[in-house]
């Protein structure tokens, strides 16, 4: 059994998409997403095989939500699109398929049956995920905050999981620090710690090679000194 997720902020288009799903006994559909954010949360949640992924979607769009997957277990993406240029991006960004709006019978079984075939072969987004992200998904409570890239400070992981600060606060995100790393201007200071360097305002150097960032809002940061020789270097310090 294959496990699909489906998302796209037109529920007609949803609807339409899962009906002619439904008919293929070998397709589950596991859940249904209006919105990129929600979807990040259930891909990282529910780990579906395949996801349908609209492009163009309000805040966030289905390209940018691609941008933000963990590429070790990513899934496999068809985009769906009104738009045939949006088409041939997605094509050109190696994702499994894309689908043209309204979706066609007979055009969704060739992509169902290319699907079945290569399924047990891990899929390849590699070009996708070298996109930079703008944008931070967070979940505060009951609310979801899209943080800018320049108003983070810094990223941390622990027990819960994966934070982030900025001038309004600490707030959870679903991405992996590894993500973050890769798709944003963040660095490495401490094994557990990314940094903006732009946040920073001092670096204190400590005993036994160790340092501490403070950062422009007085955070306090540590550096390990794995780090601070690169810390260092990126500033010209000797």
């Amino acid at each position: 059994m294959i496990n699909a997720l489906l998302v796209d902020d037109e529920p007609l288009a949803r609807d339409a998409l899962a009906d002619l799903l439904s008919s293929d006994p070998e397709i589950s559909i596991i859940g249904q997403a209006s919105n990129a954010v929600e979807a990040l949360q259930m891909i990282n949640s529910l780990h579906p095989d395949v996801i349908f992924l609209d492009i163009q979607m309000p805040r966030v769009s289905g390209l940018e939500l691609v941008s933000m997957l963990n590429m070790d277990d990513a899934p496999y993406v068809v985009f769906v699109t009104a738009y045939d240029e949006y088409a041939i991006r997605a094509f050109e960004d190696n994702a499994f398929d894309y689908l043209l709006k309204p979706v066609e019978p007979p055009r969704l079984q060739k992509t169902l049956a290319r699907l079945k075939k290569n399924y047990h072969h891990p899929p390849s987004l590699t070009p996708v995920a070298s996109a930079d992200l703008q944008l931070i998904p967070c979940y505060l409570q009951n609310r979801i905050r899209l943080i800018k890239i320049d108003d983070v400070e810094f990223a941390f992981s622990d027990l819960s999981g994966v934070h982030v600060m900025s001038e309004e606060g600490t707030s959870h995100t679903q991405l992996t620090l590894k993500t973050l790393e890769s798709k944003t201007p963040l660095l490495h200071c401490h094994r557990q710690y990314l940094i903006n360097i732009n946040a920073i305002r001092e670096i204190q150097l400590l005993e036994n090679g160790l340092a501490e960032i403070i950062t422009q809002h007085g955070h306090k940061v540590p550096v390990s000194r794995r780090y601070l020789k690169m810390l260092k270097d990126r500033f010209g310090l000797q």
